[in-house]
């Protein structure tokens, strides 16, 4: 298949930016073997110097050229560009990469109108994309990931683009294709706050198993007990902050939370199954838990046990 003469990129996440580029490139080469990638700054290029970079060779070589911050560039490039792309010589793929904000927004839409091939790579921000990007991501290399080793994965591995990426693959590839939470914890047993947090998780939903599991697959991997313990105070803290908050929008609710929409939502919707007196009791077991584990007990796996099963218990409280 060979890729259409002028390819428009808008937004500004690397590695999906690079995939980009990485498939055109591919394209390309499966028509002409060898088509040669060249990349050039947009700024620092001159229209001339723009029309040299485009124009055909002797021999009609195949070629990408990939302009990148394109969007920086001043209005006599930003023409130049309008202009050249309007007509392509035979065998060279022009990619542009632009910010897809306001500046040059004027020569990205005209290229737009000009038939170029739009791919669209927003940073990814939000909690629930990075989801989409690691089930995404299984599909790619032709795996499956359970539903609830997704969001185990994220906390594991964190937000970069390109370490999910890099940890998806790894993971399917040494699972045999099939992704769960247990595969998940095993090869990121590292990950000490991962483990905290995924014991509270279990801990507001009332899961008392789940979260008696997950407590003894930390203490296994050895998360020091502070962690667990600040990771359960932290649960109850945002149950009750975003419980008094009420039934608001998320992303209006996160600046004066101080906390993401993402979180917020998935709060509101534990929180509906807490009576008050309920995150009351979860208060005092959060402040004693860490107490024990900061010295006042001498069995901080027993405290920490202790503790799961009174705020566990405290969810049913009415």
């Amino acid at each position: 298949m060979t890729p259409a003469p002028v390819q428009l990129v808008l937004g500004e996440e690397e590695l999906l930016v690079e995939r980009v580029v990485d498939d055109v490139l591919a394209q390309a080469r499966a028509a002409d073997p060898a088509a040669e990638l060249r990349r050039y700054k947009a700024s620092e290029l001159s229209p001339s110097e723009l029309a040299d970079a485009l124009s055909p060779s002797l021999f009609a070589e195949a070629r990408v050229i990939v302009l990148q911050a394109a969007h920086e560039v001043g209005k006599d490039l930003a023409d130049a560009v309008v202009r050249q792309a309007a007509d392509p010589a035979e065998g060279i793929v022009l990619v542009v990469l632009h910010s897809g904000g306001a500046r040059n927004k004027a020569m990205a839409d005209a290229l737009r109108r000009g038939g170029a091939t739009v791919t669209t790579c927003e940073k990814v921000t939000r909690h629930e994309q990075r989801v989409d990007f690691v089930r995404s991501e299984v599909r790619r290399v032709g795996g499956k990931i359970s539903p609830d080793a997704v969001p185990v994965l994220i906390e594991a591995v964190g937000s970069d683009l390109r370490e999910l990426a890099a940890a998806t693959g790894q993971l399917v590839a040494d699972t045999g294709g099939t992704v769960d939470e247990a595969a998940v914890r095993r090869y990121h047993r590292g990950r000490a706050e991962s483990s905290g947090f995924a014991v509270a998780d279990k801990v507001v939903v009332g899961d008392r198993a789940g979260a008696l599991e997950a407590l003894r697959w930390a203490q296994v991997l050895g998360v020091p007990s502070v962690l667990i313990a600040d990771a359960l105070a932290d649960a109850v803290r945002t149950l009750a902050k975003v419980g008094a908050a009420g039934r608001g929008d998320p992303n209006r609710l996160a600046q004066s939370l101080g906390m993401p929409p993402w979180k917020i939502r998935k709060a509101q919707q534990q929180v509906r199954n807490w009576h008050p007196d309920g995150l009351a009791e979860a208060f005092a077991a959060a402040a004693e838990v860490n107490a024990d584990v900061k010295g006042a007990s001498a069995e901080p796996d027993y405290a920490l046990e202790r503790a799961v099963l009174r705020i566990v218990a405290a969810r049913g409280r009415r």
